[in-house]
């Protein structure tokens, strides 16, 4: 079946969900998917560092304090490998209070690992966070998906195809790339996986550091869009923690 005729059926999906959905859309400030390699290549141990590690990025005061100066960030976490299963994962979170952000990263603390394979599907991990934004209650001014990895594309879907998806819907795609595998992930996230406005990497060189590095990347992403240096042309990375 020709590619292009594929990706217009998918489109076409995405479309027809949203105008399912617009109606009952509450107007809040941003939408962010947070999406967790749980692949092969993650150990027991780097997922608890990761999922601990966004929990207590989410309890920092300044985190919190720029969630509260917005009128709603709805947030949703999922695990990919090489598949996503969303059936086992918390539902959105509408944070607009101190109290629904610490509940959050309590949720978040006490996640079990799934099962979705050993390879690392990267396009399809974007395809299901798109899915779920534009069938969401929610309509958010900024539209986010948080990729963080230590690996590159090697099963499921191309990644062109949910790349050109979310430009249309104006979703930028961002990653938190941590180093312990391939140590050129950046170069290859920047050509093959970031896209839209204010696009941007953040790496570290190994799962220790990866609560102070999601706060980084939160602070960012959670700042209003009109008003950070990052979206000027040519700045493409976050502080980087080596």
């Amino acid at each position: 079946m020709n590619r292009i005729f594929v990706f217009a059926l998918l489109l076409s999906g995405l479309v027809f969900v949203a105008s399912q959905t617009t109606q009952a859309q509450e107007p809040i400030a941003i939408e962010l998917v947070l999406a967790v390699d749980v692949s092969g290549s993650v150990s027991n141990s780097e997922f608890d560092l990761q999922m601990n590690g966004i929990a207590n990025a989410f309890r920092s005061p300044d985190v919190i304090a720029l969630i509260a100066s917005h009128d709603g960030v709805a947030v949703k976490l999922i695990q990919w490998g090489g598949w996503v299963d969303d059936k086992q994962t918390l539902p959105w979170r509408l944070l607009d209070s101190r109290a629904s952000v610490l509940s959050f990263a309590s949720e978040v603390e006490a996640i079990d690992r799934q099962t979705v394979g050993f390879l690392t599907a990267i396009g399809t991990a974007v395809d299901e966070a798109l899915k779920l934004i534009v069938a969401n209650n929610y309509a958010g001014r900024q539209l986010t998906i948080d990729i963080s990895g230590d690996g590159e594309n090697n099963t499921g879907l191309d990644l062109t195809e949910p790349r050109i998806q979310a430009q249309l819907l104006s979703v930028t795609i961002n990653g938190l790339l941590v180093l312990t595998d391939v140590p050129n992930l950046d170069e290859y996230y920047e050509k093959h996986v970031i896209s839209g406005p204010g696009a941007f990497v953040i790496k570290v060189s190994d799962y220790n550091s990866f609560a102070d590095v999601m706060r980084l990347k939160l602070l960012r992403e959670l700042a209003p869009r009109v008003s950070r240096q990052e979206d000027l042309p040519g700045i493409k990375y976050a502080k980087i923690l080596e």
